[in-house]
């Protein structure tokens, strides 16, 4: 059995996290790398959590009506009869449920993420080796350039204004790959109205309809040409 990835809003959702030691300390900084409102709840808090910013602390034992208004619930605590009844209750009211180190109590993983905002890459082997997550996540991260902001930034900026010219939804494509060919290749144009300004004199003056590369820079398949 698969598990569906799902991207889902989380800020300002109160997720609820049941335990103050270091496993808990790891996912409440994955949830608040997404802008999450945390509530910790434990009776012994570690350090880490205690020194985390913008969380909120109780420092007793899980209730059952602490997950009433959790948009989640992860269970950390020390008593696996604990994390076992933490489990228990979200089921039953359909609230989304993590318990650490034990996947047949889970109804959903934290996958090993990526976060080069705003873009997100996450890796999961469905609870069965988070080793091989952590060691993909690791991959992925060192492939990813530092500039992936920027790339983003430009194509979203073209994206939004592509409409307004090109109603072709095969010519707004080739034309959003070739402006990701040249950032990718360290040519990003300076200026998106100049960039679209150029695109728009090259297909004004060539047949819409024809089979035709989308730049002069490209093979029309997004990919560089060769020179000659």
């Amino acid at each position: 059995m698969g598990y569906f990835p799902l991207s889902v809003d989380i800020t300002d959702k109160n997720c609820v996290v049941v335990g103050g030691g270091n496993t808990a300390a790891r996912k409440i900084g994955k949830l608040l790398l997404f802008n999450a409102r945390v509530t910790v709840i434990a009776p012994f808090i570690c350090r880490e959590i205690a020194e985390t910013k913008n969380i909120t602390i109780k420092k007793r034992n899980f209730r059952d009506e602490d997950a009433e208004d959790a948009f989640l619930v992860v269970g950390a605590a020390n008593d696996r009869n604990v994390n076992k009844h933490i489990s228990q209750i979200c089921r039953k009211k359909n609230i989304p449920v993590n318990i650490v180190d034990d996947p047949s109590l889970c109804s959903f993983y934290f996958p090993a993420v990526v976060r080069k905002a705003p873009v997100t890459v996450a890796v999961s082997t469905d609870g069965e080796a988070p080793l091989i997550a952590r060691f993909l996540r690791e991959k992925i991260e060192n492939m990813i350039d530092d500039n992936i902001k920027k790339t983003a930034e430009k194509i979203d900026e073209c994206r939004k204004k592509l409409p307004e010219i090109f109603k072709e939804e095969t010519v707004r494509k080739a034309i959003l790959e070739t402006l990701l060919q040249r950032c990718l290749t360290g040519q990003p144009p300076k200026n998106t109205d100049d960039f679209l300004q150029e695109m728009r004199d090259i297909y004004d003056n060539t047949d819409r309809y024809a089979k035709k590369p989308s730049c002069p820079c490209t093979d029309g398949n997004g990919m560089q040409r060769a020179e000659k």
